[in-house]
């Protein structure tokens, strides 16, 4: 795979009424930043959200800050992680998260490239993983056990299977830098093309 792309990336959610993201994944020295924001507009829940994601060169992930705007005001939670411990932003370890190299954010797809990136799976191979999986947008915070499978490529896109027990089965394209192009009754990437 190629270095990230530098120009935000956007979807539009396909599960709710009204709903899109937009994002971008950025090299730094150390690793990789990923910056994401996300408007929801459904009968239940309006909210806005925007979360920052830093990795190390291998794609684990190093530090996590994400917000939410909605009718009961401004929300916000931020995590810390070395070599798969993780603390929460007042330096508290959390003991049920030991192991996870990974952060899922529910608003976006961007971040299931932290996965796809850091795994290198070949066509064919299956990897199972304990990721930290933050809800939004409650900012509920829990480990998800989660199952990613790479399959052959079609149409110039590399296809992958997503699984968990809390969720399901879905079926996800990415493109050469590992960005979610289409994400299985979730999202779809926004084109301006008809």
């Amino acid at each position: 795979m190629s270095s990230p792309p530098q120009h935000p990336t956007a979807w539009a959610r396909t599960d709710v009424p009204e709903g899109m993201g937009i994002g971008t994944l950025l090299p730094e020295p150390d690793g990789f930043r990923l910056e994401a924001g996300e408007t929801v507009f459904a009968r239940e829940e309006r909210f806005l959200t925007r979360f920052t994601v830093w990795t190390d060169l291998a794609w684990a992930t190093t530090r996590v800050h994400a917000e939410v705007l909605s009718a009961a005001g401004t929300e916000t939670v931020t995590l810390q992680a070395q070599g798969g411990h993780w603390s929460d932003g007042k330096g508290g370890e959390l003991r049920e998260l030991v192991g996870c190299l990974d952060v899922d954010i529910a608003a976006t797809p961007l971040t299931n490239t932290l996965p796809i990136r850091r795994l290198g799976l070949r066509p064919g191979e299956h990897r199972d993983i304990a990721v930290v999986w933050i809800d939004i947008p409650s900012l509920r915070i829990r480990r998800v056990r989660q199952r990613y499978t790479r399959h052959h490529a079609e149409n110039g896109l590399e296809l992958y299977t997503y699984r968990d027990p809390l969720h399901g089965e879905y079926r996800i394209s990415v493109d050469g830098d590992g960005v979610v192009v289409d994400y299985e009754r979730f999202v779809r990437r926004w084109s301006p093309d008809p």
